[in-house]
């Protein structure tokens, strides 16, 4: 909840200035409206007038304006201010490294973060600043003081052990109210979900107060000046240069498109034609490898066991053929943290949650809530909550496409020919749908989508390149490459010939 008041100056008690406790009389208004504002009055014993306005426009944003009035004959001097006040942690606080759940504070361009937890023994410091906000933030939800803008101010984030009371705190300079005059201040409370649209809207001062808010939209103006930095209120992390623009082409093609599922199959699309250069390279490479494959065991069999004469003779063939072996690894290494953006920004942004993609996929920030166990919804009981043991073995229908996708992706290749290797590669596809299983279901539609696209790119360029992959013949000698040597596999080590001199 926020507070509002006046801490008293020289020659005003507590008693004179509106506390917490004061009750005032509605001089004007009832029913509070985007077009129809409140209005508050309060005398006080010392014979001034207090009056407080409170608005509130189309989306969360709510504006406080406090007046006092001297009619007395003496000057008095107030310092306006302004709290949140939060009772205890939330109750539902995730406690998620990938996300702030705390304090937060941007003074004059300069974004502060203290988790619930570090805020008892992390005070901060006094921010002096003319611009900015003070607040606290959820998962999906802020409730946050907005001072005037261009208006000294300062702001601070404080813990009452006593109460077990979290305070985001804006106190204005002190003023002087001079015999027979009257003066105001104005701050504006946020109190609702972070929507990208509103929250970038309230930057660019875009929203105003009542009648007014569809014209200046419109055309452009506000009545309001902007909000010094508030996109920064959602979590964007630390690979933010990447969090920012994914979501934003993500919302516009879902505004564009209608379905948030086939708006992160569009943004995959998007993704790897921006990638394809570097990826058709490193594919036309691995089918140039694969070509070099004879002419590698030749260099093998010839150096033996002298590991330099190996290494030399084999970076002589790839400079004289032109092939890079390990190119393969950038368009990997570019994916990771694309991936991981793409997982803050489903795990962060309100505009994920719900949203759906298709029959039983109806949140998209959810995991899967099919299972192979209830035969995908059709049998009459519920998969494991996504936080049980039990949710590690259901597995839906998007981590079991993730792990097919992956396993044909494989395939492309032959097996290696070591033993371990094979094993390991052969597990993995499955070792990762497991994994993946309880992960946000719009996360897993991008890496089947992923997987999908880059096994039709692979598959096309190596073909026009001279080398055509063998997919179901790598299939079958990935699974004799895992089987254990016996005495009919002619690749086995011979046994022993038994000694005629020990037969008896």
């Amino acid at each position: 909840y926020t507070l509002f008041g006046w801490a008293p100056g020289g020659g005003l008690n507590a008693d004179d200035v509106p506390g917490p406790d004061t009750v005032w009389s509605v001089e004007n208004g009832g029913v509070l409206s985007p077009d129809a504002p409140i209005l508050l009055r309060w005398n006080s014993p010392a014979g001034l007038v207090f009056r407080r306005t409170v608005e509130i426009d189309d989306e969360f944003m709510f504006t406080i304006t406090q007046t006092v009035e001297n009619p007395t004959s003496d000057a008095i001097r107030v310092a306006p201010y302004g709290i949140v006040a939060r009772h205890g942690e939330p109750q539902d606080l995730m406690g998620f490294f990938i996300l702030h759940e705390g304090a937060i504070q941007m003074a004059d361009g300069v974004l502060s973060e203290i988790d619930y937890d570090d805020i008892p023994g992390e005070t901060s410091e006094a921010q002096i600043s003319e611009s900015g906000y003070v607040g606290f933030t959820d998962h999906y939800w802020m409730t946050a003081l907005v001072p005037e803008e261009n208006a000294p101010h300062t702001s601070r984030i404080q813990y009452v052990p006593g109460s077990d009371v979290y305070q985001a705190l804006t106190v204005y300079p002190t003023i002087e109210v001079a015999a027979g005059t009257s003066q105001e201040t104005k701050t504006r409370v946020f109190a609702g979900a972070k929507e990208w649209d509103t929250i970038r809207d309230y930057e660019a001062g875009r929203n105003v107060v009542g009648l007014g808010a569809s014209v200046s939209y419109f055309f452009g103006f506000s009545e309001q000046t902007g909000i010094d930095g508030f996109v920064e209120s959602i979590d964007w992390g630390l690979f933010q240069f990447l969090t920012k623009p994914i979501f934003f082409i993500l919302h516009e093609l879902n505004l564009l498109i209608g379905n948030m599922g086939l708006a992160i199959i569009a943004l995959t699309l998007l993704i790897k034609a921006l990638l394809f250069p570097l990826a058709r390279k490193s594919y036309i490479s691995m089918a140039k490898m694969k070509e070099l494959q004879p002419e590698m065991e030749k260099i093998k069999e010839r150096a033996g066991d002298d590991r330099q004469k190996l290494q030399t003779e084999m970076m002589g063939l790839y400079k004289k053929e032109k092939v890079n072996p390990a190119s393969g690894c950038l368009p990997i290494l570019l994916q990771i943290p694309i991936f991981f953006s793409l997982y803050k920004v489903i795990f962060v942004t309100i505009e994920l949650r719900h949203a759906p993609f298709f029959g039983p996929f109806q949140d998209l920030s959810a995991p899967d809530p099919t299972s192979i166990f209830n035969a995908f919804g059709l049998l009459p009981f519920t998969a494991p909550e996504p936080g049980s043991i039990l949710a590690l073995i259901f597995i839906g229908i998007l981590p079991l496409l993730l792990g097919i996708s992956m396993f044909l992706q494989q395939k492309l290749n032959p097996a290696p020919t070591d033993a371990t290797q094979a094993m390991i590669f052969a597990w993995m596809p499955w070792v990762f749908m497991f994994m993946l299983g309880g992960f946000a279901s719009g996360l897993v539609v991008y890496w089947i989508a992923n997987n999908t696209i880059t096994f039709v790119q692979q598959y096309t360029i190596m073909r026009s390149h001279g080398y055509k992959p063998d997919i179901w013949g790598n299939i079958r000698s990935g699974t004799k490459a895992t089987e254990k040597p016996n005495a009919d596999n002619k690749d086995s080590a011979p046994s022993k010939k038994p000694d005629p001199k020990s037969k008896k």
